[in-house]
């Protein structure tokens, strides 16, 4: 039985070409033909795109009602609005078509989102400790603002537990 040479030749750092026999140059093809990179990949018959609406990348396998939750600013509610006052089937996001993802877009810029609402609301609780009202106070020290009880909880705003020598007195 002949043993059969394999030679490779490297194209590139990924492609190489393996050719049988013992010239691996006689046989080489002349030309090589790569797939067009313009064209967006395809994986399993769907086009893989990402889909903006206001400024954020939102989820395309997920329902558009959960999707646009993805934005600061619209919860389940407000969402459901949006498809309400669309008209819009709840379908998952990639297949929406371009016409209804431009609707979307523009009934999700009537609202305040993202940088225009945490803009917003940091100015709001700049106003209140400028003014140096109770509930400006209460953020400036970082406690609630609610009328919640400090004695025993919300260390989530308090921060960890700080040990108080003499606290405790033994008998």
């Amino acid at each position: 039985m002949a043993a059969l040479s394999m030679a490779a030749l490297p194209l590139s750092s990924s492609l190489s070409i393996v050719s049988r026999g013992g010239n691996p140059s006689a046989s080489l093809p002349t030309s090589l033909s790569f797939p067009n990179p313009s064209t967006p990949p395809k994986h399993g018959g769907l086009t893989i795109r990402c889909v903006r609406v206001g400024g954020v990348e939102v989820p395309n396998n997920k329902r558009v009602e959960f999707s646009l939750q993805y934005i600061h600013g619209i919860g389940r509610s407000r969402s459901r609005q949006i498809l309400c006052d669309l008209g819009m089937d709840n379908k998952i996001t990639k297949d929406l078509t371009d016409e209804e993802l431009i609707s979307l877009r523009d009934e999700v810029s009537k609202y305040m989102i993202e940088g225009d609402l945490r803009r917003f609301n940091r100015l709001a609780i700049e106003r209140l400790k400028e003014i140096r009202c109770y509930r400006g106070i209460r953020h400036e020290m970082g406690l609630p603002c609610r009328g919640q009880r400090t004695k025993n909880n919300c260390r989530t705003l308090k921060g960890k537990r700080v040990a108080v020598a003499g606290k405790k007195k033994a008998k």
